[in-house]
């Protein structure tokens, strides 16, 4: 990577380059070769402002305390914001190895934030009200560039999906969607456990297994699908393995409910769709993820579950949790309004498009 970076300044310097965008991942190196070429940088964050602002308060904190993540009890104090919870920090960062992600990946890419022109941040501001003002008031990091909330971000062309004649023989709000993500492995004891859930709860579901899950042939999947299709479909539920279009699916009228680990681009397409969610968070930033969701009325997020695959959740009471998030009134009502002030935001004249408009004026103004 940083070979390739390497190459990147020639390039950029025989170009007529307006501003770079890069995520977070090449900062460091990124924030140089713009200072030396002067080029505005802006950072596209694709996680919440409340995980940016531990990200971006790691030098404060580590300055202060070089060991403040060998504790796991506790909490991380960051000035203006409200403390965060060491449960909910990644494990991966509590780490004591040489060369664990803190000091190699997150710190570097951290401190070289005062050189970055701005942040685009894939939330918007009714979700995270507090935490966005409190890092844009200079009160947080004085040194922290202007944070830009734009979202929810959507994909421009959402590919066709082959499930959706399924889904269109479905009553409206009557599936559950369930898909962890293409990197979380669920233990074969947890997947019974999941589908015993679906089935105490009665609904239909729509539940994507990856590849990489312990399910690994067909014949014991056709024992969770309870179908001897190869697809794994029957009238209740259907079981997918491999990717699907999840924005094409959330929009879909039958959907009701969906249960993820709460990495934020689902959190963001649940909230553009108004889909009440039962997060159960697995690693990363899916903790405070699930603490925002909950917060906001997009989902509920049963902490004593802790990390995925800490403990066995019984399917009773996955169960009764489905049967609370596809049947509750109030937390449907909650995700809807969640939906109204997404849909918003993005409108003209909303906050995420006015944000938008501010940064594309910026760009156009320094080359008028």
């Amino acid at each position: 990577m940083n070979h390739s970076l390497d190459q990147l300044k020639p390039i950029l310097s025989s170009l007529p380059v307006n501003a770079i965008f890069s995520d977070f991942a090449i900062a460091v190196k990124l924030a140089e070769i713009s200072a030396d070429l002067d080029i505005p940088y802006y950072i596209v964050a694709t996680t919440s402002a409340q995980f940016f602002s531990l990200i971006a308060y790691l030098p404060v904190l580590t300055t202060e305390d070089p060991n403040v993540f060998s504790n796991p009890l506790g909490d991380v104090k960051i000035q203006e914001l409200a403390p965060i919870r060491k449960s909910s920090i990644p494990p991966t960062w509590m780490d004591d190895s040489t060369n664990y992600l803190l000091p190699v990946f997150l710190l570097p890419n951290a401190r070289s934030l005062s050189k970055v022109k701005g942040v685009l941040l894939n939330t918007f501001n009714w979700f995270e009200p507090e935490t966005i003002a409190a890092l844009n008031s200079g009160l947080v990091l004085n040194s922290l560039p202007p944070l830009f909330p734009i979202g929810p971000l959507r994909s421009h062309e959402p590919q066709e999906s082959d499930h959706l004649p399924w889904l269109d023989e479905k009553p409206a709000e009557s599936v559950v969607y369930v898909n962890f993500g293409s990197r979380e492995v669920m233990s074969t004891d947890q997947i019974r456990e999941l589908r015993k859930g679906l089935e105490i709860c009665g609904c239909n579901y729509l539940w994507v297994i990856k590849g990489n899950e312990n399910v690994h042939d067909s014949r014991e999947l056709q024992e969770f699908s309870g179908d001897s299709s190869p697809e794994g479909s029957k009238s209740r539920g259907k079981i997918i393995r491999g990717w699907v279009d999840q924005e094409r699916i959330l929009a879909h009228p039958a959907i009701g409910g969906f249960v993820n680990q709460c990495e934020w681009v689902s959190v963001m397409q649940a909230a553009w769709y108004g889909v009440a969610m039962l997060a159960w968070p697995h690693h990363c930033d899916h903790k405070m993820n699930a603490e925002t969701v909950e917060k906001a009325g997009l989902g509920i997020w049963i902490k004593d579950w802790g990390w995925g695959g800490e403990k066995l959740v019984d399917g009773k009471e996955i169960g009764l949790l489905l049967e609370q998030i596809m049947g509750d009134w109030d937390i449907k009502k909650a995700a809807k309004n969640v939906r109204e002030k997404a849909r918003e935001a993005c409108e003209v004249g909303g906050s995420s498009e006015k944000v938008l408009m501010k940064v594309i004026a910026m760009l156009t103004s320094k080359h008028k």
